[in-house]
């Protein structure tokens, strides 16, 4: 039996200007649900102000968005969880409308969407921000074959068994590129809904560094690429070695063929060395290919077994495992 059906679960640090119109918002649209939120080491009134406003208010101290969300993960239990940041940018309205697709079964995974209806650009002061989220867009299309309207969006609503089997790696603000990405590689079921985006009012201050947060997402996209499509990634190293040794090697080659000797030994050991890598860049790809596929038909199956079968009798479940049945869920949809 689940404990709540919808959790509104709020990651806060130092928003005491927006938290309490927040919890009041959500209250108000979802008056049945239960608000959490977790307040990240604030140096501000954040968590007197959730409290004092109705919210169910726990402490995380390990800074970071991605920390907050681990433990929200952990801690909670709910048929479904909706996901919003404290700063006041997302619309409660959206709430009911994001929540009833996990709710009836229809999806895994719905995404707030900011960028189709335009408000985002129109809304968002903060340069590069756009930017950045087209540039993830595109890798995560061009690693995954999935478009995603927004890949950033703090707003979103996600199933419980999506929510406990998911493994959160990082510790920041890549949470969001890191529950997309995981999202399509386990071939969750994913909605996107446009939603009116506002930006923080006067006085609020984000806590996203554009540069050093947005380098952080992107060595996020490429280490799951090599975790998650691990063939596909060291294919790529080893077309850039061959590419790299075959440029070096041929003038070599055409110089032995013409002349019978060769003499440039340190570009022919370079360019021998450079195949080399190659060959073991693709063979470390065949490798762990073989160990994510078997890694993934695991996890398919502890799933499965979990939570399509909870009344299965065996005594191996998983931690995360409980007595819950997704609405109208579909095995295949798996």
């Amino acid at each position: 039996m689940d404990q709540d059906e919808i959790a509104v679960i709020i990651p806060c640090y130092n928003e005491a200007l927006t938290i309490g119109k927040v919890v009041e918002d959500f209250k108000r649209e979802l008056p049945a649900s239960t608000v959490y939120v977790y307040d990240n080491d604030s140096t501000d009134a954040t968590a007197a102000i959730a409290m004092r406003h109705g919210a169910t208010v726990r402490f995380e101290p390990r800074r970071g968005k991605g920390n907050v969300c681990r433990q929200m993960f952990r801690d909670i239990d709910a048929a479904c969880y909706l996901m919003v940041d404290g700063d006041d940018t997302y619309p409660a309205q959206a709430a009911r409308a994001l929540c009833e697709p996990i709710l009836s079964g229809r999806a895994d995974m719905v995404v707030g969407d900011r960028l189709s209806n335009g408000t985002y650009a129109k809304e968002n002061r903060r340069a590069f921000h756009g930017f950045g989220n087209d540039l993830v867009r595109a890798m995560i299309k061009w690693i995954y074959g999935y478009e995603y309207a927004d890949v950033m969006t703090g707003f979103r609503a996600m199933s419980k068994p999506f929510v406990k089997t998911f493994p959160v790696l990082s510790g920041g603000f890549q949470i969001e590129t890191e529950l997309s990405i995981h999202a399509v590689d386990r071939r969750w079921r994913i909605q996107s809904i446009p939603i009116d985006y506002r930006d923080r009012p006067e006085g609020s201050e984000s806590k996203l560094n554009t540069l050093s947060d947005g380098i952080k997402v992107v060595a996020m996209v490429g280490t799951l690429f090599k975790d998650y499509r691990p063939l596909r990634f060291f294919s790529l190293v080893a077309l850039l070695f061959f590419i790299v040794g075959m440029a070096l090697g041929l003038p070599v080659i055409h110089e032995f063929v013409a002349t019978g000797i060769v003499l440039r030994f340190p570009t022919a050991i370079l360019a021998a060395a450079l195949m080399f890598l190659c060959a073991l860049a693709l063979a470390t790809g065949l490798i762990l290919d073989a160990v994510a596929k078997s890694d993934r038909r695991q996890w398919e199956l502890e799933v499965y077994r979990s939570f399509l079968h909870p009344n299965n009798s065996t005594n191996d479940k998983p931690w995360w495992a409980s007595e819950f049945q997704p609405r109208g869920s579909d095995p295949s949809a798996l």
